[in-house]
């Protein structure tokens, strides 16, 4: 299991699953180092898979006092008979096609268990993008997407332009941008599969020429901001943006953390207020940006996002205080619901 996050960290991901399925042979129960005396005992329910399969909760917890146990439920399989003893369960199971049986398991598994559930499944499942739209779609001062899953031949009718992946791919992996008919086709032929998610384009780009790309934990109903990423592609993710190799983004995003509570939060507070409240997630990771009128722009909300305090300090000093607020917010989830 060592081997699964070495090699996962080394983008060697199909030998990292084979080390996972390994280990997962001779034992389903993983407990994260943590202290003697552990003021409170998470427990994590897991599905098979890398670290886009489940909600990365190591980051959240690590040098804390919270004892974090890692329960991996197998496809076709009931439950283990030994559960280890917790304070409360978190469904770590994150929203796809191959988790659904599975979340749909944990729904009747769920109904009377005897600890406080964090996450349940059927609002994990909420985070289907398509369901993400046709929840938010109405929201006051928030503007989602329309989205759609579709088949090839229904994706080729869609207005142009548009953004279209294949369904359970995350993290930007086989995301394009479409301008033509002929785009298209050369996207269907790279990235064969049964059905898309097929997204109306957005231009976001700010006065500068530049996209904003804020990652927001609403951790029990409020907002942390995790980091502000700034590039002048459409597609913004923060290890490929820049920002370790330029100082005026890092001041952008510092100033943007600093001023974060009593500004972006406060604007969009009715927003943000609306999007906890209609996915009904204790913890869920949202990447947003604002539309050139000022609203809220809300790409993906899921409860697989992942937030860290891993960015070198020496390029981003004023990074660890705001993340460790985020982190101080789950610790006070945990003791709250427990």
């Amino acid at each position: 299991m060592q081997m699964f996050y070495v090699l996962q960290a080394l983008d060697q991901h199909s030998f990292a699953l084979d080390m996972q399925a390994r280990a997962l042979q001779q034992r389903c129960l993983y407990r994260i180092a943590g202290p003697a005396q552990p003021a409170i005992r998470l427990l994590a329910l897991m599905s098979p898979g890398d670290m886009l399969d489940n909600t990365p909760l190591e980051f959240l917890i690590e040098n804390s006092d919270v004892q974090l146990d890692l329960l991996y439920l197998l496809p076709g399989q009931k439950l283990p008979k030994y559960i280890p003893d917790h304070d409360l369960v978190m469904v770590a199971v994150g929203e796809s096609d191959k988790n659904h049986s599975l979340l749909m398991s944990l729904d009747a598994w769920l109904t009377d268990w005897p600890r406080p559930v964090l996450n349940r499944p059927q609002s994990v499942r909420r985070c289907a993008r398509e369901t993400v739209f046709q929840l938010l779609y109405d929201v006051p001062g928030l503007v989602v997407p329309t989205t759609r899953r579709l088949g090839r031949e229904q994706a080729r009718q869609a207005t142009l332009p548009f953004t279209i992946r294949p369904v359970d791919t995350q993290g930007g992996n086989g995301l394009m941008k479409i301008d033509s008919l002929a785009e298209l086709d050369a996207f269907f032929a790279r990235h064969p599969a049964t059905d898309y998610h097929v997204a109306d384009y957005v231009d976001y780009r700010s006065d500068d020429g530049c996209y904003r790309k804020f990652r927001i934990a609403l951790i029990d109903g409020q907002p942390y901001l995790c980091h502000l990423a700034i590039s002048e592609h459409w597609m913004v993710h923060y290890r490929s943006a820049g920002m370790n190799l330029d100082a005026g983004k890092r001041a952008e995003e510092a100033d943007a953390m600093a001023r974060f509570d009593y500004d972006f939060s406060q604007r969009h507070q009715q927003a943000l207020n609306a999007i906890t409240a209609r996915l009904g997630l204790d913890y869920v990771v949202l990447d947003c940006s604002q539309t050139r009128d000022g609203r809220l722009l809300l790409f993906e909300a899921d409860s697989r996002g992942w937030i860290h305090a891993t960015d070198p300090v020496d390029l981003f000093p004023y990074k660890p205080a705001f993340m460790q607020k985020a982190f101080n917010a789950f610790r006070s989830l945990l003791l709250k619901r427990a």
